[in-house]
């Protein structure tokens, strides 16, 4: 990894923020743009300090890239210069002065060029105009969102949460309840909230406390299935919510019923398996169980079944021909012994 030379065309002797920066940088940009500026600040002219991309990321707890978009975002501001090698590797980096007049007109330029570089630039590239008011929520559930995952967030994460917003019409407290609600459970992944958001919305849920009443049903449902096959201190796996989906809503399974075939599951093979388990339920679902009691009768046909001898097929007795004597058989002249006896005689 190359040491980075980090210079300035301004010196001081104390790590100085300006009132420019705060007033018209500081506020639009990304929080995690705004640490590594000033880290860069605090270090530009400490010559002891082992300046790398990779030990900047380590002491900012974010990663590599996160601190290259930082530097690409900067540049774009006209607050730093890169210089690279032809490998394209950043070997100095060089601060420059505020320019007040010339902020507005970069950050178009920024926007058009760098749309990954923050959240609202993203979103004016990307989607089309809003009003003040919805830019206003959609920049605070992006905010929220932040805390949330603990992380700056991708192009990706920028697009599905502006999709719940604004193709699902979810308000700013329901998609706060959804990224709260995700990562309490575990749940990080923007694809796994992308996926309880359409669940959702395919629900009709709207509000807040229809989301809670929902969210207090699944957790039930979960908690219920995982402490059944003794999984304990995680949240179901996004194949494993499927299949407690389908037992659940689209067969309409009670949870004692469930529970009762992941118990057979358990002794049957001493192990979880929703796979096994959904083969017990999907027997049962054809035979139309509705209740614990309509279990029996299955059980009691099977045993049954279980308990009459194959049938096999009639044979007659083949007669046998073996030689049960010990010596061979042979052929006597009884005439011809009986003289031979008188002749002795």
């Amino acid at each position: 990894m190359n040491t980075l030379k980090i210079s300035s065309t301004f010196h001081t002797d104390a790590t100085l923020i300006t009132n420019d920066f705060i007033d018209h940088h500081m506020i639009q940009a990304n929080g995690e743009f705004v640490k590594v500026y000033l880290f860069l600040l605090r270090h530009q002219n400490d010559a002891s300090f082992h300046l790398t991309v990779s030990n900047i990321a380590d002491c900012l707890n974010n990663t590599e890239n996160d601190i290259l978009r930082a530097f690409r975002y900067w540049e774009s501001e006209g607050l730093l210069t890169l210089t690279k090698d032809s490998s394209n590797i950043i070997q100095a980096i060089e601060l420059t002065p505020f320019h007040t007049k010339t902020v507005s007109d970069k950050r178009k330029v920024s926007s058009v060029k760098n749309p990954e570089f923050s959240s609202e630039k993203s979103l004016e590239k990307k989607q089309p105009p809003h009003s003040a008011n919805s830019k206003k929520e959609l920049k605070s559930v992006l905010f929220i969102a932040e805390q949330y995952l603990n992380k700056t967030l991708t192009l990706t994460d920028i697009e599905s949460i502006t999709y719940f917003y604004e193709h699902l019409h979810m308000s700013v407290d329901l998609i706060e309840y959804l990224i709260e609600s995700c990562v309490e459970a575990g749940h990080k992944s923007i694809h796994y909230i992308q996926k309880v958001a359409l669940s959702w919305a395919e629900s009709g849920i709207t509000t807040k406390e229809q989301a809670r009443k929902q969210s207090s049903i699944y957790h039930k449902n979960c908690y219920t299935v995982l402490k059944a096959f003794g999984i304990k201190n995680r949240g179901p796996a996004l194949s494993e919510l499927a299949f407690i989906e389908k037992w659940t809503e689209e067969w309409g399974f009670s949870l004692d019923i469930i529970v009762e075939a992941c118990n057979r599951t358990i002794t049957a093979t001493h192990q979880p398996s929703f796979e096994y388990t959904d083969t017990i339920l999907s027997k049962w679902h054809a035979k139309q169980v509705h209740h614990l009691k309509d279990i029996q009768p299955l059980d009691a046909a099977y045993q049954k079944q279980k308990s009459i001898p194959p049938v096999s097929a009639t044979t007659t007795p083949k007669v046998s021909t073996k030689n049960h004597n010990n010596f061979k058989r042979r052929s006597y002249d009884m005439d011809a012994l009986e003289k031979q006896l008188l002749n002795r005689n």
